[in-house]
């Protein structure tokens, strides 16, 4: 069986991971990716905080502070809501899968 390595998304210049924090992941739909599919950034108390629309291959990312943040997504085809711990600076990936 082959496999490819886990991907990361590809950072402008200057992200210091030991310092920020970044959540990124791709919304799908059973194997497809979801494109134009509108992403929130809700904090712990559920107030809004950003919002992203997908790539056309799923993607989406977000800069934020360590924390409890919930992901919502919003497509003709489905809804999703994540809630994300991002405990402390890094990479934090949270596929959403439509349902």
């Amino acid at each position: 069986m082959c496999g490819a390595p886990a991907q990361t998304p590809t950072l402008p210049p200057g992200i210091d991971l030991t310092r920020e924090t970044v959540i990124y992941g791709v919304v799908s739909q059973g194997d497809a990716p979801v494109p134009a599919a509108y992403v929130r950034l809700l904090d712990a108390s559920g107030e809004f905080t950003a919002e992203v629309v997908t790539s056309a291959t799923g993607d989406f990312r977000f800069f934020a502070a360590p924390g409890a943040w919930t992901l919502s997504v919003l497509h003709r085809d489905g809804r999703v809501r994540k809630e994300v711990r991002a405990l402390e600076p890094g990479l934090i990936e949270v596929p959403l899968q439509l349902a």
